[in-house]
């Protein structure tokens, strides 16, 4: 199967498990059919895939991701003591732990084709990750806290592992308790990774666009919190705040300096 191929396969199969959606017409060109399929994704509910899906959903997304270009860790220059600076897409970074800005059901967003981290990151990792948060949740039995992370595999991204964690919402004035929750979301993280064996992570901009948090103060705290944390864990991993944004990225250079 070439990409148009399994494109329309892993189409086909979405279609057909979820009745409401069985009368859609597949369009023609390639950019309407990543959208059609995309959309599937982000609305369909934690459930078994069967392995054939697994494998060519498998075989498609590693393809687009590696034509999007991936970029490795060893690639960056350092701004610092084991910190890095890096603006680009999350999904296309590998390094062992990337970082999810997840909400607290941590099943990921199922608003179709939203440009939200959350979705992104699902989307590139395929239906296997919702699957796998699903277990975790179900276990725990209640929503994750705010402040907290879990950690799964990251299936079809180049990165070992994808840390999710729940962000403080700022609606209003910012609060010491949501700049000291929003810490605990990087120390949560970096704990986490290294009992993991990870020797890199790479952060997202945790809670600033629509969970409202100041884009400068959480720059700040969160490069504050892993100098203390590296220093008082005296720990070598790597950690790499990853931008998208022109303006994050011009506030955390500004920080860093």
């Amino acid at each position: 199967m070439n990409q148009t191929e399994k494109r329309l396969y892993l189409i086909q199969e979405l279609l057909a498990e979820q009745p409401q959606y069985r009368e859609i017409k597949i369009p023609a060109t390639t950019q309407e059919q990543k959208d059609l399929l995309r959309s599937l994704m982000n609305v369909r509910m934690p459930a078994p895939l069967s392995n054939e899906y697994i494998q060519i959903e498998s075989e498609y997304l590693k393809e687009e991701t590696a034509e999007k270009g991936i970029t490795h860790v060893t690639d960056l220059a350092p701004v610092g003591d084991g910190l890095y600076l890096w603006q680009g897409d999350i999904t296309t970074l590998e390094c062992d732990a990337i970082v999810n800005a997840a909400n607290s059901q941590m099943l990921g967003c199922f608003q179709p084709l939203h440009n939200c981290e959350d979705n992104c990151v699902h989307s590139a990792a395929g239906l296997r990750l919702r699957n796998f948060c699903n277990e975790i949740m179900e276990k725990q039995g209640f929503e994750e806290p705010t402040g907290g992370a879990k950690i799964t595999p990251a299936f079809n991204l180049p990165s070992k592992y994808v840390l999710h964690t729940v962000g403080p919402i700022v609606n209003g004035r910012l609060t010491q308790g949501h700049c000291d929750l929003l810490a605990s979301c990087y120390t949560s993280c970096l704990e986490l990774a290294v009992e993991n064996g990870c020797e890199s992570i790479a952060f997202c901009c945790i809670s600033t666009g629509v969970f409202g948090f100041p884009q400068r103060e959480a720059a700040k705290i969160a490069i504050q919190t892993v100098k203390n944390w590296k220093t008082r864990e005296n720990s070598p991993i790597k950690v790499i705040f990853n931008v998208f944004k022109d303006e994050d990225l011009a506030i955390y250079r500004a920080c860093l300096e």
